[in-house]
């Protein structure tokens, strides 16, 4: 079939597999959006991919450590993966904006997949050297500048505004439970015939989306306007971000705690080997139940048919007071429980800033309001961990964490107060049924409120 009528050409669509108004929002059961013939192709691609991508993680760390011995290395690929989206995101962005989005993905997607068996063939044939390791990681992260903002925002052309939130729940839970059978397969596979497998099993897995891709049906895309090439639609886009509250101040959240709070590397390897000196057992077991809690959450957002700012606001101090409640913890077991709830506040703050920011954006803007957003949200930890390192190493990792916790939801509540001032919302404290009832109202209910109480005084 041709790929280049995508949904950026195709007519509006006249049926839908499971909805009869996709632009009205609605309230969704959890897999609703699996329901849409064009998403479930797209979703089944990503389970495999997904799959791969998290073993091609494992291998890959496993084998710069193999050939140098040195954790700097390491940390050197990572930074090349991300350097990509941290230097040219924005501009991805802003071709995302231009370009029909599968077609688009059928090209990221093959040279995401030419990438790992470039890298696999070295690595079975004995001719791999770290530098190539270095290459492969930043081409995937150039190809991610594109892949990722065109994926987040090809959602919406799916499945329309009425199941967006579902869909992009379904997608985080899809991730999670992927980080939970890909570390596990690539250990499996690293261990018993080699590195080089692992990365052959990620390259031979996008097969999966890109079949999902060609399969789809044009003419039951969501159509979207596309932004015309001219000058300026960079700065367009982040005028855009910049005066619009509902964009800038959850992208700005996401910020601060992807940068302190989300660096689960730093912290929970500090409390396995420094606090509970119970090795790497009890990191993977940390990491294991975090990803449940993950999984949850995501599930949990599939399930709810809006995403409210309160929410975010909500589940982002939650989740940094449940980071203090950890950093003082006793027990290495009542530690490792904490990780489920921390889990699905994270994926809840993740889940809701995503879906927000896509429903309350323009459809020409998309790709580069996600671009910008991917951004600070790919870009905070590696920026965060040398801070957060150096504190945990100084002052130790409960000071670290709690540091972190504290960062969140001083900067959950702050940001709050700005989006109910922006919003002309006050703070409304009373006694309901002899409960306490704490909520935000509009100011002008709330002005009428007191001028009634002081006409009875």
């Amino acid at each position: 079939m041709s790929t280049g009528s995508g949904a950026d050409s195709a007519p509006a669509p006249t049926h839908h597999d499971s909805q009869t108004a996709p632009d009205t929002p609605c309230k969704s059961s959890m897999f609703s959006s699996l329901k849409v013939r064009n998403y479930r192709l797209f979703f089944m691609g990503q389970v495999v991919s997904n799959i791969g991508t998290w073993m091609q993680r494992i291998a890959q760390d496993w084998l710069v450590l193999s050939l140098t011995g040195s954790s700097a290395a390491v940390g050197i690929t990572t930074a090349l993966q991300f350097l990509p989206m941290l230097l040219f995101g924005l501009y991805g962005g802003v071709l995302v904006d231009r370009l029909r989005k599968r077609p688009t993905l059928l090209v990221t997607q093959s040279a995401m997949a030419l990438t790992a068996i470039a890298l696999a063939v070295l690595t079975l044939t004995g001719q791999v050297q770290v530098w190539h390791v270095y290459v492969a990681a930043f081409a995937v992260g150039l190809a991610t500048v594109v892949d990722n903002p065109a994926r987040q925002s090809f959602v919406s052309e799916l499945v329309g505004p009425g199941q967006l939130q579902n869909a992009v729940s379904l997608n985080s839970a899809n991730f999670q439970s992927a980080r939970l059978v890909g570390p596990a397969v690539a250990g499996l596979m690293i261990t018993g015939v080699g590195t080089g497998w692992a990365f052959l099993f990620n390259g031979l897995s996008f097969v999966a989306p890109l079949t999902g891709l060609l399969l789809m049906r044009s003419r039951d895309l969501h159509a979207v306007e596309r932004a015309p090439r001219g000058k300026g639609q960079l700065r367009e886009g982040v005028r855009y971000v910049t005066g619009r509250p509902e964009l800038i101040w959850p992208i700005v959240l996401v910020g601060f705690v992807g940068t302190f709070a989300f660096n689960f590397p730093v912290y929970l390897s500090a409390f396995a080997d420094d606090v509970f000196h119970a090795g790497a057992g009890a990191y993977s077991m940390f990491n294991t139940l975090m990803a449940v809690g993950s999984v949850a959450g995501a599930l949990l957002a599939a399930r709810r048919g809006t995403a409210r700012l309160r929410l975010l606001i909500a589940a982002a101090i939650a989740f940094g007071a449940l980071e203090i409640l950890a950093a003082m913890t006793p027990t290495l077991w009542l530690f490792a429980l904490l990780m489920i709830p921390l889990g699905l506040f994270g994926m809840t703050v993740n889940v809701t800033t995503n879906t927000s920011i896509q429903m309350t954006t323009e459809p020409a803007m998309r790709g580069r309001v996600m671009a910008l957003y991917m951004m600070v949200f790919l870009g905070g930890s590696p920026v965060g961990a040398p801070i957060v390192g150096w504190i945990t190493d100084t002052y130790g990792a409960r000071v670290g964490l709690a540091a972190g916790g504290a960062v969140a939801a001083i900067a959950a509540a702050v940001i709050g107060l700005i989006l109910a001032r922006v919003g002309n919302l006050r703070l409304s404290v009373g006694w309901n049924g002899g409960h306490p009832h704490v909520r935000f109202v509009p100011r002008e209910q709330r002005e009428e409120r007191d001028e009634q109480l002081a006409t009875v005084a």
